[in-house]
């Protein structure tokens, strides 16, 4: 059945891949993606699959303009919403927290306002669905010294302004749910890697500055612990929340694979060194800095939830999906050297 979904944020990293994933496994769906295009969003990112599609409609614009969120809602008879778009640099956040209010918290009420406004009118609040895209790291951190993982009973212990403003984001798409009986559903994620990350993160920082032959900057003592999960494997869990999720459930997706920082880095440097052969390996780049503010030093999520009660996991091999990635940063860097 055909539907129309509005995708915010949808030319950043892990929407625009959301985006080709979904006209690819539902060519009938009728996908309009909102982005401000701020500097981590690029209209390049969704050009490839969507310049010729009749089913693709690019707005550029802010979710925190009520006008054109509601228009929206009125034109395109908006079946669901799968909301990405939010301010995610921790970094940045701990530089200028009122960025990621105005755009994660605010912006994410406009679009819950405009939603319930409508679908109430047409008597579809509960069967028209608010997919909210989350964060492992509104959980807080996790002790490097245990195996314990996140799940979704965890309470939220958001340590920077980015986290917080995704627990306030996160609390009011619940809110809704509990207080209109809305349908929502909200999914949390550990780390993604893949194509079209913003070249700030870290794997495209490694690449960067390797292929550059410029310092490779890891906070402290590179130790600390994230979990990686390839953003194809992401988006095909998402595509199965929506579709089948429990409202008012949260569902955790995670990679199951878990690296430091350091070993990270030295498996992107083997395979530049394979693919991009120097005198010395690139792994001699590496150079520790001072510590990043409120640096978490573990996150790691538990999934049974989503692999129990949806059967998803994930088939992406790490090793495989870095070499893709990797690949694809290195074809990136000779069309358009950075």
């Amino acid at each position: 059945m055909s539907k129309s979904l509005l995708v915010t944020g949808g030319a950043g990293f892990i929407a625009s891949n959301f985006i080709h994933y979904m006209m690819q496994r539902h060519p009938d769906y009728q996908i309009i993606n909102i982005d401000k295009l701020t500097y981590a969003g690029s209209e390049a990112n969704v050009q490839e699959n969507t310049a010729s599609s009749g089913n693709y409609q690019f707005i550029k614009g802010d979710i925190a303009d009520e006008q054109l969120v509601n228009n929206i809602f009125t034109e395109y008879d908006i079946d669901g919403v799968i909301h990405f778009a939010a301010e995610s640099h921790v970094d940045r956040s701990i530089n200028d927290a009122k960025a990621f209010i105005e755009s994660n918290v605010l912006g994410t009420i406009v679009l819950l306002q405009a939603a319930r406004d409508t679908w109430e009118k047409t008597g579809e609040l509960s069967t028209r669905r608010f997919h909210q895209i989350s964060t492992d790291e509104v959980y807080g951190a996790l002790d490097l010294e245990t195996n314990e993982k996140f799940n979704e009973q965890t309470p939220y212990d958001p340590r920077n302004p980015y986290s917080a403003s995704k627990a306030g984001a996160d609390m009011l798409v619940k809110s809704f749910g509990q207080t209109y009986g809305m349908n929502v559903v909200t999914s949390s994620s550990s780390n993604n890697y893949g194509p079209r990350q913003h070249p700030e993160k870290l794997i495209p920082t490694i690449i960067s500055n390797a292929l550059q032959g410029k310092p490779i900057p890891l906070y402290g003592d590179g130790k600390n612990v994230r979990d990686w999960l390839y953003v194809e494997d992401h988006c095909r869990a998402i595509d199965l929340i929506f579709h089948e999720g429990k409202a008012l459930e949260k569902y955790n997706i995670g990679g199951g694979n878990e690296r430091t920082n350091n070993e990270l880095t030295r498996i992107i440097c083997d395979i530049l060194d394979h693919l991009k052969p120097e005198q010395h390996s690139h792994k001699s780049l590496i150079t520790y800095i001072g510590d990043r503010k409120g640096h978490d030093r573990r996150y790691a999520v538990d999934d049974s939830k989503i692999r129990n009660t949806l059967g998803w996991k994930p088939l992406t091999v790490f090793n495989n999906g870095l070499n893709k990635t990797v690949e694809w940063y290195v074809d990136q860097w000779e069309k358009a050297p950075l």
